[in-house]
């Protein structure tokens, strides 16, 4: 797969400038900084009085990132740090508010097909799945050390995935022979606990939903993103927005109702009634962009907030 000079196509750039709406002077968190492709044009935007503030958990992507925006006109703070440290963020920065936030939920296509993340079957390679190297237990361990019925629930519950007794049944049988270690094993060990259907070929490969529940679950994907839904919007200055790319149900679905949550109680307007997706062009030029969903919300003002308690 041939891909950018950064190793990553930010998804929704344009709807992204649109609807969070950076402007000269003002502060602007990115969650999930990334190669820094959304970062580097906000940062055009926010000019010399504007500041930048970067997390992102996987410190070659910041290393890459930091170079990226050494000549941004606008100030930057970066961080090594899950989108959940938010608050510890913010309190190094020395800010209670800011103008705006935006969380990619998605991987960088960088880390998909590097080797030394051992996300995917695409190629064989050690099975870690660790985009954070703060973490300790790897995809391996998941798979050498769940039951059969925890390690179902993982892939049921974070992936949808219907054969998720099977394969996990399949899996506690291969390891007792001998360790599942490598990603080429184990997509064969999953495609082998699915049975055939015949006629065209599947359109995503058997084992890419438990690929996706284990990084998930190896990450705490889940966990931290509700941290984020929770403690996000109580930085928001009023009117500031709060932007949220997610790439699969699982990630969309708290994130809708989050914000809906929030809305009802008045302190939240949503910006995008319906998430936003990728237009034509770009799913042409990026494909992997299909399944991106944009959602955007707007911190509502003191005073609207206070007339809507006392109505």
């Amino acid at each position: 797969m041939n891909l950018s000079p950064a190793g990553h196509d930010p998804v929704l750039l344009s709807e992204v400038l649109t609807t969070l709406d950076p402007k000269p002077g003002q502060t602007i968190v990115d969650c999930t900084l990334g190669r820094a492709g959304h970062s580097r044009a906000i940062a055009d935007l926010l000019g010399p009085t504007g500041l930048l503030i970067g997390l992102d958990v996987d410190p070659r992507n910041l290393e890459f990132a930091k170079a990226r925006l050494a000549d941004a006109p606008c100030k930057t703070r970066l961080f090594h740090a899950n989108f959940a440290e938010l608050p510890d963020v913010m309190r190094e920065v020395g800010l209670t508010q800011v103008d705006g936030i935006l969380a990619d939920l998605g991987l960088s296509t960088n880390q998909l097909f590097d080797p030394h993340y051992g996300l995917s079957f695409a190629n064989d390679m050690p099975l870690d799945m660790r985009i954070d190297p703060r973490i300790r237990r790897t995809a391996a361990d998941l798979v050498a050390n769940l039951n059969e019925e925890d390690l179902a629930n993982v892939l049921y519950n974070l992936a949808q995935e219907h054969y998720s007794r099977r394969i996990a049944r399949k899996i506690v049988e291969a390891r007792r022979t001998s360790p599942i270690n490598s990603t080429e094993r184990l997509a064969d060990l999953v495609r082998s606990a699915i049975p055939s259907r015949g006629g065209a070929p599947a359109k995503i490969d058997p084992a890419t939903r438990t690929f996706l529940a284990l990084r998930m679950a190896v990450n705490q994907e889940m966990e931290n993103l509700a941290a984020l839904l929770k403690q996000a919007p109580k930085f928001l200055k009023p009117h500031g927005r709060f932007a949220v790319i997610s790439f699969q149900s699982m990630e969309d679905r708290p994130v809708k109702q989050a914000f809906r949550s929030a809305e009802q109680t008045g302190f939240l307007a949503l910006v995008t009634k319906k998430p936003i997706s990728p237009s034509d062009s770009e799913l042409s030029a990026n494909p992997r962009s299909r399944s991106a969903k944009l959602r955007v919300a707007e911190r509502v003002s003191l005073d609207a907030t206070s007339q809507r308690r006392t109505t």
